[in-house]
C-alpha cells in the first residue's frame, strides 16, 4: 500500500466513529511478495529474477498464499503499483 493511501486511510478512520477493533488496510490489486519484488526489480531495469522458497519464514512463519491478503471490509487504497513505479521513478530522477 503507498504511503500516501496509508495517510488517507489513517485519517479517514481518525475522523470516524470509534473502530473498536482492528481496521485493515490495503493496496488495490493483490499480488504475492515475490511478484511484487520481481515487478519493482524490472522496473528499476535490474534483472536478476526473484527465486521462490514457499518454505522460507517470513519474521519467523510460514506463510500460505492468503496470509497477507486482507478480509472483508478492509480499507483499500487507489493507488497501484505500476502508477506508484511510475511516480517513484520520475522522483527518483528529478532529484538526480
Amino acid at each position: 500500500m503507498a504511503a500516501d493511501d496509508v495517510a488517507t486511510a489513517v485519517g479517514r478512520v481518525a475522523e470516524g466513529p470509534p473502530a473498536n477493533g482492528v481496521v485493515e488496510v490495503a493496496g488495490p490489486e493483490q499480488s504475492t511478495l515475490d511478484g511484487l519484488i520481481q515487478r519493482f526489480l524490472s522496473a528499476r531495469g535490474d534483472p536478476r529474477h526473484v527465486q521462490t522458497d514457499p518454505k522460507a519464514p517470513y519474521f519467523g512463519a510460514v506463510l500460505s498464499e492468503r496470509t497477507l491478503v486482507p478480509g472483508d471490509g478492509a480499507i483499500l487504497g487507489e493507488i497501484r503499483l505500476a502508477d506508484w513505479l511510475r511516480q517513484s521513478a520520475s522522483t527518483t530522477q528529478a532529484t538526480a
